[in-house]
């Protein structure tokens, strides 16, 4: 029998990680073992910086606003998750958040993996970036 007990982090206990990216803020609920849980807040006319998290795949729950995910070559692919929707970002997916309405977005937000959590980049490959397999 495991011997653990029941933690109860209130939103006063959650913590700022220290590597944030620019345009939205996240809140630190819990992080153990290769996971990590918290909430993300972006504000109305605001995207953040390209980043991507690393080992670490991304579960998302959309609890209020539009949230609008670029991805992709140039980040045209696009796609926007309101209120009771999922997202998965696989890891070291490049990817931008934005809000896509005029109120805050909150969402809920899962990491599972290895390595660093959030790795801010310049920005995803162009549109007509030419993979070679020599």
């Amino acid at each position: 029998m495991n011997a653990q007990r029941v933690r109860l982090v209130r939103p006063a206990d959650r913590r700022r990680p220290a590597q944030q990216t620019p345009g939205m803020s996240r809140e630190e609920a819990v992080a153990a073992g290769g996971r990590w849980v918290g909430l993300v807040h972006t504000e109305p006319g605001m995207a953040s910086a390209w980043h991507h998290h690393g080992g670490h795949d991304t579960y998302v729950y959309v609890v209020s606003g539009r949230f609008r995910l670029e991805s992709g070559p140039a980040g045209a692919e696009v796609v926007e998750a309101e209120p009771g929707d999922f997202l998965h970002i696989p890891a070291g997916a490049i990817h931008r958040e934005a809000t896509a309405g005029g109120e805050r977005v909150e969402a809920v937000v899962f990491r599972a993996g290895a390595g660093e959590v959030v790795v801010n980049v310049d920005g995803p490959a162009p549109a007509d970036a030419r993979r070679s397999d020599g």
